[in-house]
Order: C-alpha cells, then sequence, then structure tokens
C-alpha cells in the first residue's frame, strides 16, 4: 500500500541542526530552521540537545519569525527589514499581540524612534488597547504615536504625585505625533486634577478541590432494548487526564464534565478552552506554568468593567481583554469561569484500591 506524496521536499535535519548549532545565518535563518525542525517531528527538547538553543528560545524566534514574514512584501520598507534581520527578534516577538496592518505600522514606529526590547513590550500593549476604540480619542489621531501618547496621557491623568506625573507627560509628548495629542498633554501641566483609574478586576479563578468536584463522563448508547452491534459500536471513551475531556472519534468536537457551580448553572451558552496560566491578560510575567480550562459564555455580550471578555484579535484568533470602557470591538462573550486542575501528588495513588482502601 502507497502513502501520497507529500509535495515538500523531505528536511536536511542534519544539515538545520548542524546551522544551529553553528550559528550560521541571522535570527530569521535560525526561526525557519527551528520551526522546520518541529514540524519534522522533532521536540523541543530534541532540538535543544542537538543545536544548543534553549526551548523559550526556540519559542521567542519562531514566534517572530512569524511577525517577520508578516510584514514583509512591501508593508514595511527594505531599510526596516535589515534592520530587524539583524537584531529584532525580540522586539517583533513583543508585536505577536498586533492585527498584521498594526505590526507593520509599529515596526516603522520602532524604527523612526530607536527603541529596545523593552520599550516595545509598552508600546504593543498602547497599541493593541488603542485598537479596541471604535474612533480615535478627542485630538488624537490613529497614528502609532498619537496611540502610544495617548496611553502615557492616560496614565499621567491618574498621578498625585508631580514627579512622576511630570515623567510621562515627557513620555507622551515624545511620542505625540498630531498637534491635537500634544496640546490634550500640555493641559495635564496647568490641569492637577486627578482622575482615579477604574481597578482591574480579578480573574475568575476556581481550583478544583477534590476528585468528587468533576463528574466522570460515560458513553451513553441509549435507551433499552439495545442491538447487539449498536451496543458494540460506542467508541471507547478515554478522559484526558487533566480536565477529563472527552473527544469524539472525528476529534472535531469535544466534552469536559466541570462541576456545578451556579455561574455554570445560569450560563446560556458556555464554551470551554485550554490555555497556559501565562497567556492570561496581566499574567505575562507570572512564573506559574499550569494548563487551565476557560469557560466563556457567548451570549453574555454586553459591556461592563467588572469582567474579561473574548473578542476578535489579529489574523481571526481570539483575544481576551479587560476593558476600562466599552471598545469598539464586537464582543464574543464574557468570560464567567478560569478552572485551575486539581493538585495531585501521586497522579498514580487513586488507581490502586489497595490504597484506597487503606
Amino acid at each position: 500500500m502507497t502513502t501520497p506524496a507529500d509535495n515538500s521536499p523531505p528536511a536536511d535535519t542534519e544539515a538545520l541542526i548542524l546551522q544551529l548549532r553553528r550559528k550560521q545565518g541571522n535570527w530569521v535563518d535560525w526561526a525557519a530552521a527551528c520551526q522546520t525542525l518541529q514540524k519534522s517531528g522533532m521536540t523541543p527538547q530534541a532540538i535543544f540537545e542537538g543545536t544548543g538553543f534553549e526551548q523559550i528560545q526556540q519559542n521567542q524566534i519562531v514566534v517572530a519569525g512569524q511577525v517577520y514574514q508578516s510584514i514583509t512584501g512591501g508593508a514595511v520598507s527594505d531599510a526596516v527589514l535589515e534592520h530587524f534581520t539583524k537584531r529584532g527578534s525580540d522586539s517583533l516577538y513583543e508585536l505577536r499581540i498586533l492585527s498584521k496592518d498594526d505590526r507593520a505600522r509599529a515596526v516603522q514606529f520602532i524604527y523612526d524612534q530607536g527603541l529596545d526590547s523593552e520599550g516595545v513590550r509598552d508600546i504593543a500593549k498602547a497599541l493593541k488597547e488603542y485598537s479596541y476604540r471604535s474612533e480615535p480619542p478627542a485630538g488624537f489621531t490613529d497614528h502609532p504615536g498619537d496611540a502610544v501618547a495617548f496611553s502615557y496621557w492616560s496614565l499621567a491623568r491618574q498621578k498625585s504625585d508631580l514627579q512622576a506625573r511630570s515623567r510621562l507627560i515627557a513620555q507622551g509628548l515624545r511620542f505625540a505625533h498630531s498637534a491635537g495629542a500634544r496640546e490634550a498633554i500640555e493641559k495635564l501641566l496647568t490641569d492637577f486634577a486627578v482622575v482615579k483609574a477604574k481597578p482591574i478586576p480579578r480573574l475568575p479563578l476556581f481550583r478544583i478541590e477534590t476528585d468528587t468536584d468533576v463528574p466522570f463522563v460515560v458513553a451513553m448508547i441509549g435507551e433499552w432494548p439495545i442491538a447487539v452491534d449498536e451496543f458494540q459500536s460506542v467508541p471507547t471513551v478515554e478522559p484526558d487526564p487533566l480536565f477529563g475531556i472527552v473527544r469524539s472519534s472525528s476529534a472535531q468536537q469535544a466534552w469536559v464534565p466541570v462541576p456545578g457551580w451556579q455561574v455554570l448553572l445560569t450560563a446560556q451558552d458556555p464554551v470551554a478552552l485550554t490555555m497556559d496560566f501565562n497567556a492570561l491578560p496581566n499574567q505575562a510575567d507570572s512564573s506559574l506554568s499550569e494548563t487551565v480550562l476557560v469557560i466563556v459564555d457567548r451570549q453574555q455580550q454586553v459591556w461592563d468593567d467588572g469582567s474579561y471578555f473574548v473578542v476578535a484579535g489579529e489574523d481571526g484568533q481570539l483575544a481576551m481583554s479587560w476593558f476600562d470602557s466599552e471598545p469598539g470591538s464586537v464582543l464574543l462573550g464574557r468570560v464567567i469561569v478560569i478552572v485551575r486542575p486539581k493538585k495531585v501528588l501521586d497522579e498514580n495513588y487513586t488507581q490502586e484500591l489497595w490504597q484506597i482502601d487503606e
């Protein structure tokens, strides 16, 4: 029996590993090599052992490489591309949260301003939050400089300490592009009123504490009498060990058992997804690494400042955020609960009946 031919040539893994080990080429070449090796079946750990590229470094350059590819083809000038080809992986990695069009504008802006990766992180966050607005605030334009200036203007208004306020005003004036933006920021030099920021709400995090918190899923056949063929054709259920997720045989649909908490019982259209804890809003700097189950009610699309919502992000991907004012983007659902897995010291402990009996 023959298998269909693959149109893409097989990867020369030895040559790619040697290229990475010797650091031949630039970081864009390394990103392409890492991605090719991963697609060929090599794990990040195996790539690290063969090349010395740590897993976190692989992830950074691969993601940065994807951002780089999204700004090629005339989106930015050759001079800007050449600059970021030499030293830009850490900066481009921070732009992963932006849409393709915003990335191109941000890259040109970062190049013109001569910003390093630490500054780029703040710029990317400011541009992302600005993109949720249906139209620019009064006095500001849609230029990246005005978007960043507005972020500093907002922060400055929240400060009562004059020294901290002055630093933020100076940053805002540095980036302001339009005369209207500069005028709005300069007014803060004589207007010392403090506008308190809305407190960021806590994420609705819950930890599963006991095994009885999660129901056990059993395949349903039907109602008696049952035909033998029907009985034997029901697929075996093998729940995922972390949250007990059960997938259909086609793998296009899955179900997850969750405790009957009131917030879930009152939900109208709940759907679930898994994600890394560090990918949650305001958790990027967290040292905690675990998979969490996020449940979103798709029927709850009315904004309030005490909740987190999902919206359409760049390239059609979902984005999760808290909005201190009503966003211009269409809300796709409210995050109602985030479930952390039960802590188990010994995964196999409860499998031993004699240990349970004791």
